[in-house]
């Protein structure tokens, strides 16, 4: 009986959920190790059984499949992990793809640190981006980390990571609700892990790409996404209660929007390419400063199902 659960959220994405299905279906050295597949289908409409039921003959595996109607990026999380009492959890976002040594990498990774969670690289994919936004925003939707497996001293996403059940998933529904519009779940779970004595580790070799989608990969998409993760840092602070923490933040934020903001415009003028990296810079300097209710985007839940009802 295998001990690894790997866990998809999605939502009305059945050709990127096919590819990161087949991706995990082409594990290699971990046939002993995967309990289940677990694919949870955040759509009202329960969208992703017909490709759910298509693809069960290919798994090496069981292939789970969850409806959880309500629209929430949390809730999702959550229900997959209900559908499965294995002690070790990976989570793939359905607009990434596995390489065919990601999960054994991420395994070996955790014994080699011990972390509680383990986080993998991402390769940024933008095809559909413009030219000169595709640099930009390949390395926004990546993730960079050092060149040798070992601890961090920080956490990343859930996107492409490996959890200890019993020390980093605490409890019935370990991801907060109220993440479930505006993301950020798994920030409150990792600094909620972090202050208990969690350890943090890093897979060098377990990678995955991540496939932006078109209306992803615009530079409004990556600002205001940049914006949210401004925000993080000011309302982690808020949320401890830590007042002295916020007003540091404040004005770092203060900071980074004005010399940040100052070379936007620099490199502007001139149509620089660089200019986007200025821009994201500037707007989460921005984020730090507008961290309070009111101003978080939303880019789950609702919002997101909203938006697939117009296109």
């Amino acid at each position: 009986m295998g001990d690894v659960a790997v866990i998809i959220p999605t939502l009305r994405r059945p050709d990127s959920l096919t590819r990161a299905l087949r991706s995990v279906f082409a594990q290699s050295g971990v046939t002993d190790r995967i309990a289940a597949v677990i694919v949870v289908d955040n759509d009202p409409l329960g969208s992703a059984s017909s490709t759910i039921d298509s693809l069960r003959p290919e798994s090496p595996w069981p292939l789970v499949y969850v409806s959880e109607p309500t629209p929430g990026v949390a809730r999702a999380r959550n229900a997959g992990l209900a559908a499965t009492d294995a002690p070790l959890i990976a989570f793939l976002d359905d607009d990434e793809a596995a390489s065919t040594g990601w999960l054994a990498a991420l395994l070996a990774a955790q014994v080699q640190t011990g972390a509680d969670a383990v986080f993998g690289p991402i390769t940024g994919r933008a095809p559909e981006a413009r030219d000169w936004l595709k640099p930009y925003l390949e390395r926004f939707f990546g993730r960079e980390g050092p060149a040798e497996t070992g601890l961090l001293d920080q956490p990343w996403g859930c996107g492409n990571s490996l959890l200890v059940r019993a020390t980093a998933l605490p409890g019935d529904a370990p991801f907060s609700a109220s993440a479930d519009h505006t993301g950020g779940e798994d920030d409150m779970l990792f600094a909620a892990l972090e202050a208990r004595g969690g350890r943090f580790g890093w897979a060098a070799e377990a990678w995955v790409e991540e496939f932006a989608p078109a209306h992803r990969a615009t530079l409004e998409y990556a600002l205001t996404r940049a914006f949210a993760y401004g925000q993080g840092p000011s309302q982690t602070a808020a949320a401890a209660r830590n007042w002295p923490g916020v007003i540091r933040w404040m004005i770092i934020g203060a900071g980074q929007a004005a010399v940040f903001g100052a070379a936007s415009l620099a490199l502007t003028a001139i149509a620089s390419p660089k200019r986007a990296q200025m821009y994201d810079r500037t707007a989460r300097g921005i984020g730090k400063l507008f961290w309070m209710k009111g101003f978080e985007p939303r880019f789950y839940g609702a919002a997101e199902v909203a938006r697939l009802n117009r296109s």
